[in-house]
């Protein structure tokens, strides 16, 4: 097979996700597990910090993977979803898998993989973690796909654990309340390893300590430990929220040296070095256009207080979103007084167009429907003048379109 149809049978076969929804996520590790016998247990090759929370982990990810490459290690990267490569999600020092490399994954294992029904994340994890282990990385960051406790991801056992944060978004699978959300994203706390909370809430403060106890790790609230902040390539006020997750969880990680004039190069290169696409990312042309993946209440209400800080005439919102967002908490933070071009992602679990201009008319947002994402972006640009500003966001499938 080709790149291109491996990529197909993968996306196509097997549930997903970021396409399908709740059908799609696999509610135990016994799949995982079961890949990594038969794959000769990779996870247990290599380093790793594993990363979880609701906002901020994909950012916090490739900050640590930066500045680790900065100290000359030899760093994999494990993020999700992807925005334009499939490859993406698998790095070893700011490079892609090699097609090839894919290709012939999928071709040794199929007959496992179809056998076994995995879902395509469980497959993309053992392939990531295949590729890090035949690579002999000296430390792998590990993102979380979903949750923590049941994620596929969970099957390491980490130098250091990091939690961004804990907001109310995939209630459906995660739970309705900020209590049983953080019990499934500290679920990837393991016993004896250090455990970092990014930020720290109120409600949240107490499960994590608990918890942190029963398993004997030390635990650090970030913003407790940290004050010194950096400058960093990654735009967007709320990176410094994030950066002191990363620098805090780099505190704790043993074994690996890091100075401070690692750390400053690593903020400072984080795109050169590891390829992160869709934060605060400004697209080439006038006028402005500004795109971000922050796609629930928390990370949209960080956003729309950045624009706020930006110089513009007037404000123009191309926006998409998939089926589950809870939109009686997301449109109420969008400013009235804006221009709106709604659009539907082009996956399965996009928001159709009409409910979602439906919704904002009810919530007082003015604009218009478009048959895809490139038309509202292209009609927004033609409408707006050179001092104004446009965004591009409301999903990571939303910003992918326009990349």
């Amino acid at each position: 097979m080709t790149y291109e149809q491996t990529l197909k049978w993968m996306f196509g076969q097997l549930p997903m996700y970021q396409q399908k929804g709740k059908s799609a996520y696999t509610s135990k590790l016994d799949n995982t597990l079961a890949m990594s016998s038969y794959l000769g247990n990779p996870h247990t090759q290599f380093k790793s910090i594993h990363i979880a929370g609701t906002n901020g982990k994909g950012s916090c990810s490739h900050m640590i993977a930066s500045i680790l490459q900065e100290a000359g290690y030899k760093v994999g990267l494990y993020t999700s979803p992807h925005l334009k490569d499939f490859r993406e999600r698998i790095k070893i020092n700011g490079q892609m898998a090699p097609k090839s490399f894919v290709i012939d994954f999928i071709k040794e294992h199929k007959s496992f993989l179809m056998e076994h029904k995995l879902s395509f994340f469980e497959m993309t994890v053992g392939m990531a973690f295949d590729f890090f282990a035949r690579e002999r990385v000296d430390i792998a960051i590990i993102e979380v796909g979903l949750g923590g406790r049941l994620d596929s991801t969970n099957i390491i056992t980490p130098e250091v654990s990091l939690i961004t944060n804990i907001g109310l978004d995939h209630t459906d699978i995660l739970g309705k309340t900020l209590a049983l959300i953080t019990r499934e994203k500290a679920g990837i706390i393991k016993p004896g390893v250090p455990l970092v909370i990014g930020e720290y809430q109120d409600e949240t403060a107490g499960i994590f300590q608990a918890l942190a106890r029963e398993n004997g790790s030390e635990i650090v609230f970030a913003e407790q430990v940290i004050s010194k902040t950096y400058k960093t390539d990654l735009l967007g006020a709320y990176q410094r929220k994030n950066m002191k997750g990363v620098l805090a969880s780099l505190k704790l990680l043993r074994g690996f040296t890091v100075t401070t004039d690692h750390i400053e190069k690593g903020l400072f290169n984080v795109v050169k070095n590891t390829g992160l696409l869709g934060r605060w990312q400004i697209l080439p042309g006038i006028p402005k256009v500004i795109c971000d993946t922050a796609h629930n209440k928390e990370g949209l209400a960080l956003v729309l207080e950045q624009l706020t800080e930006e110089d513009y005439d007037q404000l123009h919102f191309v926006l998409g979103f998939v089926q589950d967002k809870n939109l009686e908490m997301i449109l109420p933070l969008f400013p009235k007084t804006a221009h709106y071009y709604w659009a539907r992602p082009d996956i399965r679990r996009g928001l159709d167009v009409e409910n979602l201009l439906a919704a904002a008319t009810y919530y007082g947002l003015n604009g218009t429907g478009h048959s895809s994402v490139k038309e509202a972006l292209d009609n927004a640009r033609s409408r707006a003048s050179v001092s104004d500003l446009i965004y591009v966001g409301g999903s990571t499938f939303t910003v992918a379109e326009v990349l």
